[in-house]
């Protein structure tokens, strides 16, 4: 991409937002991997690459093979405790601070978008920084897991009742939460414009949400390295790195 070609999409974007009454981010993985947190369907570096989702990822194998469970799941959560907002997510947080950006509907699980201080995230997925009991119901915080992970316990327990602590994540096999799903449509209702951020628009029902936003008529921008299925149906297509992008045009908004 040429230095013109990439000015004028920057300055595409800012007119679009600022012309904008109700803008939500949508984003995915490739907002966080320049912090460091793999994602899951890259070609190189997805986490599915490595690993079988339906072997470690589903509610059958928290249940019934914990122990292969945290083998995988126990790095991802290390890593995204340990990981810290990049510009992007500190410039959503920006946006929304005065008043540009509405909402935040995210896929990813690390937690990123409320450290970089946004107030309004929803978590499609759930989040991988805060446990429950599924024999007791008690909630366990990060902080908690982390220390026992770093004792060396293999496999987090409720210190009320000995059961393995569960990650509040939605697993292969569950469902969305459906207060977050029905607050995630009412957002896409809502918006004229959303801004799809380094998301594969790959996973089903989420994938569902920029399309569902686009039927009332509103606009979309994607900010993706890769392609998406949905490329067609955006308004403006950004193929820049997402941590390199937003600075660029947080620049571009307040001349």
């Amino acid at each position: 991409m040429t230095a013109s070609h990439r000015l004028a999409l920057i300055q595409r974007a800012s007119e679009m937002i600022s012309a904008a009454r109700y803008v939500v981010a949508f984003t995915g993985a490739g907002i966080s991997t320049p912090s460091g947190i793999p994602d899951f369907r890259g070609e190189k570096s997805g986490l599915w690459q490595r690993y079988d989702p339906m072997q470690v990822a589903s509610r059958s194998a928290f249940f019934h093979s914990p122990t292969l469970f945290f083998d995988w799941f126990r790095p991802l959560f290390m890593t995204s405790w340990d990981s810290q907002p990049n510009d992007a997510h500190h410039q959503l947080s920006a946006l929304e601070k005065q008043g540009l950006l509405k909402s935040i509907i995210t896929q990813n699980i690390d937690g990123l978008h409320k450290k970089a201080g946004s107030q309004h995230v929803l978590e499609l997925h759930g989040t991988a920084l805060t446990f429950s009991c599924p024999k007791c119901l008690t909630s366990v915080s990060g902080e908690e897991v982390f220390s026992q992970f770093s004792s060396g316990n293999p496999s987090p327990y409720c210190a009320n009742c000995s059961g393995i602590l569960k990650p509040d994540v939605v697993l292969f096999e569950e469902s969305l939460p459906q207060d977050i799903w029905d607050q995630a449509q009412n957002e896409a209702d809502k918006a004229d414009l959303m801004f799809v951020i380094g998301s594969s628009l790959e996973v089903y029902p989420a994938n569902s949400i920029p399309q569902a936003a686009m039927r009332h008529g509103c606009k979309l921008i994607f900010n993706n390295l890769s392609r998406t299925p949905m490329d067609e149906m955006a308004d403006l297509c950004i193929p820049m790195d997402t941590a390199e992008f937003f600075p660029l045009l947080m620049t571009q908004l307040i001349k």
